[in-house]
């Protein structure tokens, strides 16, 4: 025999053992036999095994969350030191989490340019109370006003509380503005400041006042020819304007099925933020709407 074939090596190997249950070799689910020798305990079948059955515990009534339990969004571990953290040491109690803050009112020092140009007589402006209803009178032309210079000074009052200021600041920004013409867009860019500030005090008669005049001011060059360009330019100040809109724009006055007598007064919050909106997106071309969704999501076209 030719010693240069060399013989395969071959090596024995036993039977491949698999599951008694399932006949798989690669079957590791613990298998409980029917049969069960002295002295061993039988388990419990898991059911969860080879279903989408799982076993639930029924629960009682008395398990259910009761006012003052929850953990207010945050983890339990984040709970219980927070807890912990605003407990009083001498009796073992917890504070309470504060209320939402957003609709109180913010400071509003009355340190306005308007009220120091009022008292020092720098502004063509008084008060008329020859009939029942106090009025504003000009002590000049409303038309040969310097814009620039007056415009601001009046939007920058509206943040006043206290008359003849706020009566005299309101008054006479919408005289400019209703006579103004093209002159107020120009001064758009020194009307922001004032209206941010307005804005921020959180008042609501300092806000239905500042959206009176924001719609007055869109509507200002409507009809002229060529007109419509105010609502275009106050597009980029929506990051100024629009974050106090977000916040009070669901705050109406809940009444059921009564009667609102005072809607002639135009002084529901809610309504005049979506009315001023929906001017805004109207006449404020065609980036206004997708910047307007952008600072409130929730806000829904009107020119569908």
């Amino acid at each position: 025999m030719d010693e240069s074939i060399k013989r395969p090596n071959y090596r024995l190997t036993g039977r491949e053992k698999s599951h008694v249950a399932t006949g798989s070799p690669f079957d590791r689910t613990a298998f409980v036999p029917d049969q069960i020798g002295d002295g061993e305990e039988k388990r419990e079948v898991d059911v969860r095994a080879f279903s989408f059955e799982r076993k639930v515990t029924r629960p009682s009534p008395e398990q259910f969350l009761r006012k003052s339990q929850g953990t207010g969004g945050l983890s339990p571990p984040e709970a219980r030191s927070k807890a912990i953290a605003a407990a009083d040491p001498a009796d073992g109690a917890v504070i309470p989490r504060p209320k939402n803050k957003a609709y109180k009112k913010r400071d509003n020092p009355p340190n306005t340019s308007f009220r120091r140009f009022y008292e020092r007589a720098d502004l063509p402006v008084n008060v008329d109370q020859n009939g029942s209803v106090p009025k504003i009178a000009w002590k000049v032309q409303v038309e040969r006003l310097d814009y620039h210079h007056y415009l601001p000074l009046f939007f920058d009052g509206l943040r006043e509380t206290e008359m003849p200021y706020s009566f005299l600041a309101e008054e006479g920004a919408k005289d400019m503005v209703s006579v103004g013409g093209r002159k107020v867009l120009p001064v758009i860019p020194q009307l922001v400041i004032p209206i941010k500030n307005a804005l921020n005090t959180r008042d609501p008669k300092v806000i239905v006042r500042v959206l009176r005049l924001l719609q007055a001011l869109v509507l200002a060059d409507v009809d002229q020819e060529g007109g419509g360009m105010i609502g275009r330019a106050l597009v980029p100040y929506y990051r100024q304007i629009l974050p106090v809109f977000n916040i009070f724009k669901n705050k109406n006055i809940n009444i059921g099925d009564a009667i609102d007598y005072s809607q002639k007064k135009n002084d529901n919050l809610g309504d005049l933020i979506s009315s001023t909106l929906e001017l805004f997106e109207t006449y404020g071309g065609p980036d206004a709407y997708i910047n307007i969704r952008y600072l409130i999501p929730t806000y829904e076209s009107c020119m569908n």
